[in-house]
Parts: structure tokens; C-alpha cells; sequence
């Protein structure tokens, strides 16, 4: 029996992934964030169409920073997975599947998520 050469340790931070590879695992847990963000989400919305005093309770919760600051972070698993979602489907028409075309638009996802995220912040914080 010989013995393998498959390595034993596999260090995940020292693999280089190309800047699709990071799109598509950003795409992933944006998509797992927005689906664990949803009951909360729901619930809110309920209880702020309840009655005014609802909305005034959901208004004041959301007027704090740290409330704030989650709403940028689920802006940004928004923006970042729909916007990676449609790159994904142009490539599976076969769009875009070049190695520059690939590295563009994968770029074009990270920058346009970025700047809406940066948007929201400003609106949110200013």
C-alpha cells in the first residue's frame, strides 16, 4: 500500500482565491444573512402595521445605532446579492465568462454593493 499525498493540513487562509471566487462565497452568505435577517424582518414589519404605537416602538428601535448599523449590513447582503445574483446569471447564459470579462464584472459587483452600502450609511448616520 502506498501511502497518499493529499495534504493532511489544509491552511484555507493561505489559498488564493481569484476575485470571483470571493464574490461567490460573499454571495453565499450574503443570500444565508438576508434568509436569517427574514422572521426578524416580518416581525417587525407586523408589529409596525399593528397600531400607531407599533410603529412609534419600531421607529424608536431602529433609531438606534447599533439597530442602524445592522439595517447598513443587511442594505449591503441586499445590494451585494442581488447585484452578484445577476452576474451569476448572465454567466449562466453564457455572458461575461471570459477571465477579463469575469474579473470586471466581479469588480462592478464589489464596487456598485460597496457604494450602495456607503450610501445608505451616509443617509442613515448623517
Amino acid at each position: 500500500m502506498k501511502p497518499t499525498t493529499r495534504p493532511v493540513y489544509l491552511d484555507l487562509l493561505r489559498i488564493h482565491l481569484p476575485l470571483a471566487g470571493w464574490v461567490s462565497i460573499l454571495h453565499r452568505i450574503s443570500g444565508a444573512l438576508l434568509f436569517a435577517a427574514l422572521p426578524l424582518g416580518v416581525w417587525a414589519l407586523s408589529v409596525s402595521l399593528a397600531d400607531a404605537a407599533g410603529f412609534r416602538r419600531m421607529a424608536d428601535a431602529f433609531s438606534h445605532p447599533p439597530a442602524r448599523l445592522a439595517v447598513v449590513m443587511l442594505v449591503w447582503a441586499l445590494a451585494h446579492h442581488l447585484l452578484a445574483g445577476l452576474r451569476h446569471l448572465a454567466l449562466d447564459a453564457h455572458r461575461g465568462v471570459g477571465l477579463r470579462r469575469a474579473r470586471q464584472s466581479s469588480i462592478a459587483v464589489l464596487l456598485a454593493s460597496g457604494l450602495i452600502t456607503l450610501f445608505t450609511a451616509w443617509r442613515l448616520f448623517a
